[in-house]
């Protein structure tokens, strides 16, 4: 059964490895740089406008947080990666709960599918390439979500799929372009996670 939409909250924030949820819920992660929109493709995906809090300053996630869906399934928005104004320790602390979260999260089976974002106004960075080959070495079940696609117009969208063809990181990747602000996409990207979860 599809979850109810209307009964979504954010269940934690978490900072620390061992205050990942214990409970068996499917889990649909949220990977990207620092301002690609993963709150916002939250908030859209949820019909709600501050559930996932969208920040003005970009890099200021930095922590796990799941958002439980119904009791039927977690998002889990990971930490924005790539933002160069913060520190060297703060990146590095970020980046070890990002990677805890893949390598030492007693629950990672119960990851069904990782969002992997992109701004489509720009196609991966090197940041996103190195996200994405992760996941393709590790197995992960991912797709590629092109954010902001809102932005481009059919000549722009057009010629960011072929760059996306040949693209060594992202050539083959299942992709769905999507806008929070106009909804692009998301319909597609439910149906694809409805499926990853077996909802």
């Amino acid at each position: 059964m599809k979850p109810n939409l209307n009964n979504a909250s954010l269940k934690m924030s978490a900072g620390l490895i061992s205050q990942f949820p214990a409970d068996r819920l499917p889990q649909i992660a949220f990977s990207g740089r620092s301002n690609v929109g993963k709150s916002s493709l939250v908030n859209a995906l949820l019909n709600r406008k501050s559930l996932a809090r969208v920040s003005g300053e970009p890099g200021k996630t930095i922590t796990v947080n799941f958002y439980d869906i119904d009791k039927k399934l977690y998002f889990v928005d990971l930490p924005g990666y790539g933002y160069a104004k913060r520190s060297p320790e703060d990146k590095k602390r970020w980046s070890a709960l990002t990677d805890g979260y893949f390598t030492k999260n007693p629950n990672i089976d119960s990851l069904k599918l990782v969002c992997a974002l992109v701004d489509s106004r720009t196609g991966p960075t090197a940041d996103d390439r190195d996200m994405l080959y992760y996941l393709r070495e590790t197995g992960l079940p991912h797709i590629l979500v092109a954010t902001k696609a809102d932005k481009l117009n059919a000549t722009e969208t057009k010629a960011f799929r072929a760059f996306l063809e040949e693209d060594e990181s992202t050539r083959g990747l299942d992709t769905i372009l999507c806008s929070a602000r106009t909804g692009l996409g998301r319909d597609e990207l439910w149906r694809r996670i409805y499926e990853a979860a077996k909802l």
